[in-house]
């Protein structure tokens, strides 16, 4: 796969896993949909690497890392905002956290959760050759 097509492909999987988030949110499976939500924001910062090295990206879903590794510049407020959403990945598949983190996962909390994330989303899409 060239950087090109692998760049497409982390940005199609993205977008397809934001379809999910959202679909999953008017289910009520609000925390399935914050972990698709991390999906998404993963998937376009493996874009961004991509773009930016031309190599493939990390084995890793820890987002910080991934921006880091990709030279972004990022505010305190996005630094800790990609620390969280990573916590949706862990919080989510884990079992012990799971059940801990379903509850935490309110309609509101999920809501205030997509628009951040949402919001990062476009902010990183207008960073990757497309």
């Amino acid at each position: 796969m060239n950087k090109k097509e692998s760049i497409r492909y982390w940005l199609e999987s993205a977008k397809e896993d934001w379809k999910v988030a959202n679909h999953l949110f008017e289910k009520r499976d609000y925390s399935y949909s914050l972990f698709l939500g991390h999906l998404t924001i993963e998937k376009i910062l493996k874009a961004i690497y991509v773009d930016r090295l031309n190599d493939t990206p990390p084995y890793t879903h820890r987002l910080i890392h991934l921006a880091e590794k990709a030279s972004l510049e990022l505010t305190d407020e996005q630094s800790e905002l990609l620390e969280t959403i990573t916590d949706f990945n862990l919080e989510a598949r884990y079992p012990d956290e799971k059940f801990a983190f379903k509850k935490k996962c309110t309609k509101s909390f999920t809501e205030n959760y997509l628009k951040k994330i949402e919001g990062m989303r476009k902010w990183l899409l207008k960073l990757v050759q497309q």
